[in-house]
């Protein structure tokens, strides 16, 4: 009687836990821009699709744990920061002379707190530091050599500015310091076609966790020779990193200048929120028509507050991948145009 009434009070418990599952999910991007299968390698594809896997299965088991949006967020960065596959931490482009200066940010949407850094060259992880502001600064941004030493005195590692290089970024920064261009990332092409940079290779994550919070973050190694301490959309909250539980979370990969001017992660999440639209359906309207009118390249991952994941992009291709709490195995994407989900 007693293994019986064990059992039926196991059984009860196990109904329960299964009916109040919270749905939990993570979003990832690396890059937007001119990706197809004439410039890219069987070979290469296979490595970033393995290191895309990688970096959502990262933060998913941030979230399976019971871990917060924010931590996922910043896991699954970490990943393609310390990947020279793309424009982000180590592989990041050369600025105008020969230097590193790299942007991050990171929002979460359940008080709307965020931190960004811009312009550091020796922070080995610029979205830990990203993290670090959100967290332990008073500010929401801090850039240059104050916000590397906001970082160090943070316990952050450090590195010497040329850890940051690549064969590759080098070879690419020459070949734009002879035409005198500033251009955005054209990495992950094959070496065989070194054509004009038209590649966006800025990294970010997107995730909602157990307890219906919701973050984003994103982080980029910006303009190949870009001068004068340019900075683009990516520590930007509201152009290229937004998250509000009231709607949605966005990161974005793109042409910052225009990211900046039309805000639009705010754009997207405020659609959905004030006009209740879908957020596969401001998303589109934002990424495919407002942006695409006037010459603004690139894409976006989203989350809404249900964790069904978005993708939309205006370019020929979006590195992406995304894993839900429904899915066994992560799912990763290149080439196909549009959107997903």
């Amino acid at each position: 009687m007693r293994k019986c009434f064990v059992l039926i009070l196991f059984l009860g418990w196990a109904i329960m836990s299964t009916a109040t599952a919270a749905p939990f999910a993570i979003i990832i991007h690396g890059g937007a821009g001119t990706i197809t299968r004439e410039k890219l390698t069987e070979e290469k594809a296979r490595e970033i699709r393995a290191t895309l896997a990688k970096a959502v299965n990262a933060g998913y088991r941030v979230l399976e744990q019971g871990g917060k949006a924010e931590d996922a967020v910043t896991a699954a960065i970490v990943v393609m920061e310390n990947a020279p596959l793309f424009n982000a931490g180590k592989g990041a482009v050369f600025t105008a002379d020969g230097r590193h200066e790299l942007d991050a940010s990171l929002m979460r949407g359940q008080d709307l707190q965020a931190g960004a850094v811009a312009a550091v060259r020796h922070t080995r992880n610029p979205i830990l530091a990203a993290k670090a502001v959100m967290l332990h600064s008073p500010h929401v941004m801090l850039a240059g050599d104050g916000a590397d030493q906001f970082a160090r005195e943070q316990g952050l590692e450090q590195v010497e500015n040329h850890w940051f290089d690549t064969p590759y970024r080098k070879a690419q920064w020459q070949r734009a310091r002879q035409t005198a261009s500033q251009s955005l990332s054209e990495e992950l092409l094959d070496d065989n076609n070194p054509h004009k940079d038209d590649k966006f290779g800025t990294v970010g994550a997107v995730a909602l966790d157990q307890y219906g919070h919701l973050a984003a973050g994103t982080s980029t190694g910006g303009m190949t020779n870009k001068h004068y301490g340019r900075v683009g959309d990516s520590p930007i909250i509201g152009a290229g990193t937004y998250a509000d539980d009231r709607s949605c979370a966005v990161s974005a990969t793109g042409h910052g200048e225009f990211f900046i001017r039309y805000t639009v992660a705010h754009d997207i999440c405020a659609r959905v929120r004030y006009r209740k639209e879908s957020l596969k359906q401001a998303a589109r309207q934002v990424i495919l028509q407002e942006l695409k009118t006037v010459g603004g390249d690139g894409g976006i991952i989203a989350l809404d507050r249900q964790g069904k994941p978005v993708a939309v992009f205006n370019t020929a291709g979006m590195y992406r991948g995304w894993r839900t709490s429904n899915q066994a195995q992560p799912v990763t994407g290149i080439y196909e145009a549009g959107d997903e989900r």
